[in-house]
């Protein structure tokens, strides 16, 4: 299991807001804010894979693609490696690039298709290195090596490969530059069960061999049970619990976590029949009018009233897991006067 005691930390994330602007009327008016990201707070320390989940639309890839000012943070404070990035303007923006990266969701999407392999996963190095040519082959063959590519399909198009071959080629392309780190944003989503694995078991090769730290985005909660070192359980564009990956499935805190875990298949037929799920009721509300205290009281099972009025605190509850919910804010204070 992941220490991070001594570990440094390599992203540090505090108060991430992005809120894209919703614009009515004849004359475009400003008249309220989807809020994807709500105050987020988090870090990722060096050569840990930090699992994002949460159900569709909480704001798990836009949280990834801010981090990486993929989007321009409407406030908040980015830190990789020490540098502030946020504020950061595009030049020097540009300048870091190398150290961080991307892996995207669709492989068919994010990749040109009127362009070869090579020319793909040479990008990077023609833009950000000054590789002679023979120097910037060499290069992309060794990366193709790295993740299991035939060096004969070099000069072969995106729409010749299957989806787990064009997910090698983003990563290959990703890791060009010999990153720190990588956001995985749900890099497995769009491939067959059976190519799935064989994607994650190359993420976790790659680490070990280079040193790599993940932000790892999915909704796939036995997947990233496999993969990370530590979870963050996202809900309306907040981070409602954080902890390490063994206690998080042993022992969930937050009411969502449970519902979230509560409802992960099965495979033992008699297990399946007599698991106690918590099925919850309504929808989740619109990010752009979210509800007043705990954005997560309209459907919790054991709300309180303070939960529709005061928003609680993402704080730490035990060593290493920070929770956001009215119903551990009095152990805390316990715990904090007996200390």
């Amino acid at each position: 299991m992941f220490d991070t005691t001594n570990a440094k930390k390599l992203v540090e994330v505090r108060g991430l807001k992005m809120y894209f602007p919703i614009r009515t009327g004849l004359l475009r008016k400003h008249t309220g804010d989807v809020k994807a990201v709500d105050d987020v707070s988090f870090d990722i320390f060096e050569g840990e894979t930090l699992g994002l989940v949460g159900e569709s639309g909480c704001g798990k890839s836009t949280c990834g693609r801010a981090i990486l000012r993929l989007y321009e943070p409407t406030e908040g404070s980015i830190k990789i490696d020490g540098v502030e990035i946020a504020q950061t303007d595009f030049n020097s923006l540009r300048k870091m690039r190398p150290t961080m990266q991307m892996v995207f969701q669709d492989p068919q999407a994010s990749l040109n298709p009127r362009m070869t392999l090579a020319g793909i996963i040479g990008e990077p190095l023609s833009e950000h290195s000054k590789m002679t040519s023979d120097e910037r082959l060499a290069r992309i063959y060794e990366l193709m090596d790295a993740v299991g590519l035939n060096r004969d399909f070099a000069n072969r198009y995106p729409h010749e490969f299957s989806g787990g071959q064009r997910q090698r080629i983003g990563i290959a392309r990703a890791l060009a530059l010999n990153p720190k780190f990588i956001v995985c944003d749900e890099p497995i989503a769009a491939l067959d069960v059976s190519i799935q694995a064989q994607v994650v078991n190359l993420l976790e090769d790659l680490q070990e061999k280079f040193g790599l730290t993940y932000l790892f985005i999915s909704h796939d909660l036995s997947m990233v049970r496999h993969i990370a070192d530590r979870v963050a359980v996202m809900y309306l564009g907040k981070v409602a619990e954080l902890a390490p990956r063994d206690e998080i499935y042993a022992d969930p805190l937050h009411p969502y976590t449970k519902a979230l875990l509560s409802a992960v298949p099965e495979p033992d037929p008699v297990a399946h029949d007599t698991a106690n799920r918590t099925i919850l009721q309504g929808d989740v509300p619109s990010p752009a009018n979210p509800p007043q205290g705990c954005n997560f009281c309209t459907r919790c099972p054991v709300v309180m009233d303070i939960c529709k009025q005061i928003e609680p605190q993402f704080q730490e509850v035990r060593p290493g897991r920070f929770v956001a919910c009215h119903l551990y804010e009095n152990t805390t204070k316990t715990a904090e006067k007996v200390a």
